[in-house]
């Protein structure tokens, strides 16, 4: 083989030769074809490591380091690192890095994950520092950061970068925008005299400069460490007097950053880039990867600032949404815009202008709401009760002088309201529900059938008018709403009015009591239908069995072919039959229903046998729930009485009515998740037809195209690609921990500045996690942290710990001992079930999933809002 097989000049390199020389070295070619300053320099190549590799034993990471790190270079590969390495000049200092194929990647930078080594001189030393590097690729840090990326190991190459060494006078990184607030238009740059090795290995506190359109913004550190190069090779940490002044002038920042600037434009994306100023004050680049931590930036809606509200996360998703699905929310948005706000939409398909995706979760720009009373007014509030830490970021912005007022009348709004309202009967509807429940359950009812008869499918329509239906029964979803929420609406009405008629007398205690177990609350009819299955199946010896001791996805697999106990086959059947269309992330079209696939159901099976405790039974809590709200609106009546017979009847028929009717507030969610399951079975059909047309390579891809582009594609289009690339980006937005509730459009995320500037949002005393009280109670147990609620196991009593939850986890629910989440306000989606199942839970906790761990002791007080963790528990 030649010797360019193995060794390969970083000035011929650019970014379609990262497989042969990883990510570092190829953007270090792209830099220097770009015409930067970089550092002259060279590529062992991933070949040259595959050989070596091939003869190796690399199933156990210690054994594959010891045996890279032993192993001698074939002669062929020494030779041309050596002959490569004189070229270079003549025992010249070198930096020795390693550049895996998975590292410097705009989704995963891999920093710190492989090994560094600088200041090395002669070819033998160079030699040696390759073999580290090689052996580096199996440290224990790197393979769990290769687990945690989601990345195959096996799919993994290193190759290796050998740079002249830069006589370093000052040297650090510098982020083209802001890694922590996210901000776009802002330069920050750590700085340290001496080699970057400091900084970048947090040795050192650094200056920390920030370049913005105010100025040169700096904080000088101590820099009591530097790291220098020592005669003859290595480094050496030297201890030095703090430095009172900053090491870098305003104006070799500011070119820094201009620098800085002009390497992102060329990578089309912020980047972390590692800098160094030789003697003569001349930079040099020796790194620039991608910022992966900052969440993309949907595109402007308009000019100037403005503020992003993330609704797929308010609505308990943190998971991306499939392409299909956004499509689907666009559709649904048109509607709304043009039958609530008065504003049609020309292209349902195309959505608002207001509607922006990114990352692959749902924005809407709120700017026009920020900037008006009544939205200032409104926006809050409604969020105080659906997304608390969303309302808390939103009012945080109001003093910002780029969101003044521009609309100070209450009048065109209250008109556009009004005529919403009268248009869809809203008033009317909420009175005959107050004067007559049960019939207002009955009309409730009557909407479902019509979403029935909606949701069956004609049997003769050709794929193409299968599409054309999928966008017509998804231009019926919201006015599902109006015709449903007015009868639970009239239910928290009454809850309203019940607390100013009794005022002391029904303190937030008694109404967590009043609204436990409602009635005609169709999610946890759905959860205790489950458990009657349960029950059942507890008591058939077969079924018991392969529940207990068959992984759930085997089992499912089973339910296919028809081959589980009867019993367990049977009753999952007529379940299916009418809650198939649930699922987990259920608003997203793009996710299986059930019905499609039931790993999570047989899962929750199976947790439910683990609960022998009758007194603890789901129904049984359920019944006493029940009996604890009747005697709380019994208890707070007498007291009313005390003081006035009339109020006292007022109360009583005002609580009447919150347990007759605030239960139905499911009902809209549970019709609107039919439509969504039907428009899957449409779409799923177009699937199959461009799949076996060749377009797609199997059904489900359909789901990774939006609503035109499945219309292009059965126009002959072929999507493969389109796909492949949806799918990768996909992936990789599923690992993505931290998505903003807020997003600016220069990129800040408010709620990290806040954070930044005083503290977590409501962080309450020490060893404490603050959010906002959903269910009365208090509960110590172990936590369990769930991310994904199928197959999850559950023991009954933990403490259930999520980012985020919808109908498809409150099977969940009814074996645990408490409720921790992320996401919600006091009435979301969980916060509600929880209430109703009585245990203690807190929402609104920032990023309790991460700082929980499972197996840790904490207590959940549900009435103060506050999480505190103890002790692992044994």
């Amino acid at each position: 083989m030649a010797s360019e097989d193995f060794v390969v000049g970083l000035k011929t390199l650019d970014a379609q030769a990262l497989p042969r020389v990883g990510g570092k070295a190829a953007n270090l070619g792209e830099l220097i074809a770009a015409g930067f300053p970089v550092p002259p320099g060279f590529a062992v190549t991933t070949g040259a490591y595959a050989g070596v590799a091939a003869a190796l034993d690399l199933s156990d990471p210690q054994r594959a380091r010891d045996a890279l790190a032993g192993t001698e270079l074939p002669a062929p590969v020494a030779d041309a690192v050596r002959a490569a390495y004189t070229g270079l000049g003549v025992d010249v200092p070198v930096a020795v890095r390693s550049s895996a194929t998975a590292e410097d990647l705009p989704w995963a930078s891999f920093a710190g994950q492989q090994d560094t080594y600088l200041n090395v001189v002669g070819a033998d030393a160079v030699l040696d520092a390759v073999r580290r590097c090689w052996a580096s690729l199996w440290t224990e840090r790197a393979v769990s950061y290769r687990e945690t990326q989601g990345i195959d190991h096996a799919a993994v190459q290193i190759a290796v970068v050998v740079q002249r060494m830069v006589d370093a006078q000052v040297a650090g990184v510098l982020f083209t925008a802001d890694p922590v607030t996210g901000t776009r238009d802002r330069t920050v740059i750590d700085a340290s005299p001496g080699l970057g090795e400091a900084v970048v290995s947090g040795a050192v506190n650094p200056d920390h400069i920030v370049v913005d359109a105010d100025g040169v913004h700096v904080t000088p550190g101590d820099k009591a460490v530097q790291v220098r190069a020592l005669p003859g090779g290595g480094t050496e940490h030297v201890s030095v007097a703090a430095g009172a002044g900053a090491c870098l002038t305003d104006e070799e920042a500011v070119a820094l950053a201009d620098l800085g600037r002009r390497v992102e434009a060329h990578f089309g994306a912020p980047q972390d880039i590692e800098w160094a100023l030789d003697p003569e004050g001349e930079p040099w680049l020796t790194q620039a990867r991608p910022i992966t931590t900052l969440h993309p930036l949907p595109a402007p809606s308009a000019e100037g600032l403005r503020v992003l509200f993330c609704a797929s996360l308010a609505q308990g998703l943190t998971r991306p949404v499939t392409p299909m699905g956004l499509s689907g929310f666009r559709v649904l948005a048109a509607t709304v815009s043009t039958l609530a706000f008065g504003v049609p939409v020309a292209d349902p398909v195309a959505g608002p202008p207001p509607f922006r995706t990114a990352g692959g979760r749902a924005f809407v720009d709120v700017t026009p709401a920020l900037c008006s009373a009544p939205g200032r007014a409104l926006l809050p509030r409604v969020l105080d009760v659906m997304e608390a830490r969303s309302a808390v970021v939103l009012r945080g912005l109001l003093d910002d002088p780029r969101l003044s007022l521009t609309t100070t009348s209450w009048a065109p709004f209250l008109r556009r309201l009004l005529r919403t309202l009268v248009r869809f009967r809203v008033p009317v509807l909420m009175a005959l529900a107050l004067l007559r429940p049960d019939a207002a359950k009955r009309r409730v009812e009557r909407v479902g059938d019509r979403v029935r008869a909606l949701t069956s499918t004609p049997p003769d329509l050709t794929v193409d008018e299968r599409l054309e239906r999928a966008v017509h029964v998804l231009r019926q979803a919201f006015p599902v709403l109006p015709l449903t929420v007015p009868a639970a609406g009239a239910g928290f009405v009454m809850l309203g009015a019940a607390r100013q008629i009794a005022g002391p007398d029904l303190d937030a205690a008694v109404v967590n009591d009043v609204l436990r177990s409602l009635p005609h609350n169709s999610t946890t009819e759905m959860d205790l239908r489950l458990w009657a299955l349960a029950r059942k199946l507890r008591r058939d010896p077969a079924s018991a069995a392969v529940l207990r001791t068959v992984p759930p996805a085997d089992l499912a697999r089973r339910y296919r072919d028809g081959a589980l106990p009867p019993a367990l086959e049977s009753g999952l059947a007529a379940f299916l039959l009418r809650d198939g269309h649930r699922a987990v992330a259920e608003i997203d079209i793009g996710m299986p229903r059930w019905s499609e696939d039931p790993t999570h159901v047989l899962g929750v099976l199976a947790n439910y046998l683990r609960l022998d405790d009758t007194a603890l039974a789901p129904d049984a809590v359920f019944a006493r729930g029940a009996q604890a709200a009747d005697a709380a609106v019994a208890a707070a009546v007498e007291r009313v009485r005390a003081r006035s017979r009339l109020r006292a009847a007022a109360l009583r028929f005002a609580l009447d009515r919150v347990r007759r009717l605030a239960g139905l507030r499911e009902e809209h969610k549970d019709y609107l998740i039919r439509i969504f399951a039907h428009a899957r079975a449409l779409l799923t059909a177009v699937g199959t037809e461009l799949a076996a047309r060749g377009l797609l390579d199997r059904p489900d891809d359909v789901f990774f195209l939006d609503l035109a582009e499945a219309r292009t594609a059965l126009a002959g289009a072929d999507a493969r690609e389109t796909v492949a690339a949806r799918r990768a980006e996909y992936d990789r937005e599923l690992r993505r921990r931290r998505v903003p509730r807020v997003l600016l459009s220069d990129g800040t995320e408010p709620e990290a500045v806040a954070r930044r500037g005083a503290g977590d949002i409501g962080a309450g005393d020490e060893g404490a996690l603050v959010g906002t009280a959903a269910s009365a109670g208090t509960v110590t147990a172990p936590a369990r942290v769930v991310l994904d609620p199928v197959g999850a196991h559950l023991e009954p009593g933990e403490i259930l710990v999520a980012p985020s939850t919808d109908p498809g986890w409150t099977p969940l629910f009814l074996t645990a001992g408490g409720l921790v989440m992320e996401m919600g306000g006091p009435n979301s989606h969980g916060a509600v079930v929880a209430r109703e199942y009585g245990i203690p839970a807190v929402v609104g906790v920032a990023d309790a999933a991460t700082r929980i761990t499972t197996g840790q002791e904490i207590t959940v007080d549900g009435a103060a809002g506050v999480v505190r963790i103890g002790t692992t528990a044994p």
